[in-house]
């Protein structure tokens, strides 16, 4: 086998699977666009999606800028050299990581250094079978940490809100999934699809459910049991309620799998693997003789074409007519501008803004700032960046990161700094939420995954500060034109996370009773 010609395959493996939605999903997001409500914040919500899928066709970059830790699920014919396709494809990462194709995503877990090319100890994880076939089956899975930290696993017997007692049961199992779809909410960037592991010791319960991913959307489950639980939870997870982001709506999930193995008498465990919509995952049959690729997959039908029809454009335009007005910010803001803001208000901002995640927050709480981010905006996010020859920074991808981790910090850096507001996904918690209220501060949704969308509104970078944290964690300093966003948490206590948290819960609890 050539090796320069399998390095090559499995770096347009790489490419194809950051910046081209399989047609499989884009035909599930097209229903879901189809279903939702003209003119409500999902329908917004949708539409930026569809924009985002299509921006990432047309620039061929990343369609969400976390683009995780990179699985490769690898089954080779026997005689095959495993340890020179590991070569290829740690070779092949790393080369997509410099041309911005990824996101440098590889940290040591114990000094918080960023290895910089996505590669370290365990990283990418690539995971090998051998089969009786004559041919390469490679496949490729980026799953962002937004919807990685949503994943759950559930020990038979349990008791969970809204739905009781979870036995060791067909039914108990039911219970546990549409729980998973629950407390998901917004903050795994739904609407989603899940993968589902049932039995096993943790760790493959984990593996069997995450493998449910490489699944098309469009099968269907070879056991009839299982085949009528997928059907039941893609049916009812959609009456919760919670919707796009997070945003209340018709669609809450795109797509459930499930798979099942022999556990231990004493172990019943229920794992699942929550995606969010941008679900990257594509794979390729490869020639052994010459490292060519024979076969794309998940690619069957028409690819859709996200680009807005002229009926389209014209119910758009209507809808903008008739909708609440955009409230336009120039940062810095004022309390008094914050004030005005409440949930539900669309903002659209200009001017300058800092991006801060996980390390930054940490940073600021012992530390001064780099500079006066008083009434400043604050944006959760970690971009993807490519300097150019002359040494300026472009950004190549930049949505939001789920905002939940941040709810240790948030609110005392806003009032230790005066930051009057805050981006990101997901929402926060009621620490943040009694910060704005005191503070006078609002936290605003942009759309998860959506980063080639919010890309094309930074119009410069800045400057930079903090670069020893890593590119998703320094303090990039970007000026935006046209920054929209949501108002899901304002100054005076209200909050629409919590509210539809507390109304799905509600809805959650009509699936109390036995089915199975």
């Amino acid at each position: 086998m050539n090796f320069e010609t399998l390095q090559e395959s499995m770096y347009r493996l790489i490419v194809e699977t950051s910046t081209n939605l399989p047609k499989d999903v884009r035909r599930a997001i097209k229903s879901a666009k189809e279903r939702e409500s003209a003119g409500t914040r999902s329908a917004m919500s949708l539409g930026t999606i569809t924009n985002n899928i299509k921006m990432a066709d047309d620039n061929v970059s990343p369609i969400c800028q976390d683009t995780g830790l990179p699985t490769f699920k690898i089954k080779t014919p026997v005689g095959v050299n495993q340890l020179e396709i590991k070569e290829a494809i740690k070779n092949a990462i790393a080369l997509a990581t410099k041309n911005g194709k990824l996101r440098p995503n590889s940290v040591d877990s114990l000094t918080g250094d960023n290895s910089g090319d996505n590669l370290g100890a365990g990283t990418p994880v690539i995971k090998f079978e051998q089969w009786e076939k004559d041919y390469i089956d490679a496949r490729l899975i980026l799953k962002g940490g937004g919807c990685e930290n949503k994943n759950i696993q559930y020990s038979l017997p349990c008791d969970l809100d809204g739905l009781g007692r979870a036995g060791r049961d067909l039914d108990g199992i039911r219970k546990c999934i549409l729980h998973s779809v629950y407390q998901a909410q917004g903050q795994g960037c739904s609407a989603g699809f899940i993968g589902v592991g049932i039995g096993g010791d943790r760790s493959s319960g984990y593996d069997l459910a995450k493998e449910q991913l490489f699944r098309s959307v469009d099968d269907v489950n070879p056991h009839p049991d299982l085949q009528k639980v997928e059907e039941y939870i893609l049916e009812n997870a959609n009456k919760l309620g919670i919707g796009t982001m997070g945003f209340g709506g018709e669609t809450t999930l795109l797509g459930c799998k499930i798979g099942v193995m022999n556990r231990i008498p004493a172990s019943f465990f229920v794992s699942v693997a929550y995606n969010c919509w941008a679900f990257r995952r594509l794979g390729i049959s490869i020639s052994p003789a010459t490292g060519e690729i024979n076969e794309w997959m998940y690619q069957e039908g028409e690819k859709i074409d996200f680009a807005p029809t002229e009926a389209e454009l014209e119910t758009a335009a209507a809808v903008e007519e008739t909708a609440q007005q955009v409230v336009t910010l120039q940062a810095p803001i004022t309390e008094e501008q914050i004030r005005a803001l409440n949930v539900g208000d669309v903002v659209q901002i200009n001017g300058m803004m800092y991006t801060g995640r996980d390390a930054i927050h940490h940073h600021l709480m012992d530390h001064d700032a780099p500079i006066d981010l008083n009434g400043q905006v604050i944006y959760h996010c970690g971009p993807v960046m490519m300097k150019d020859e002359a040494g300026e920074w472009h950004v190549k991808a930049a949505g939001p990161t789920t905002s939940i981790r941040e709810e240790p910090y948030q609110g005392d850096i806003m009032k230790k700094f005066g930051i009057r507001a805050v981006i990101g996904k997901g929402g926060m918690g009621p620490k943040t939420l009694a910060a704005l209220q005191e503070h006078g501060g609002v936290y605003l949704n942009a759309i998860g995954g959506a980063a080639q969308y919010y890309a094309d509104c930074i119009k410069k970078v800045e400057g930079v500060d903090l670069m020893e944290f890593g590119i998703p964690e320094a303090m990039w300093h970007l000026k935006v034109e046209g920054f929209t966003a949501v108002v899901t948490m304002d100054s005076h206590g209200n909050s629409l996370h919590q509210d539809v948290d507390k109304s799905s819960l509600e809805k959650l609890s009509q699936f109390k009773e036995r089915v199975y």
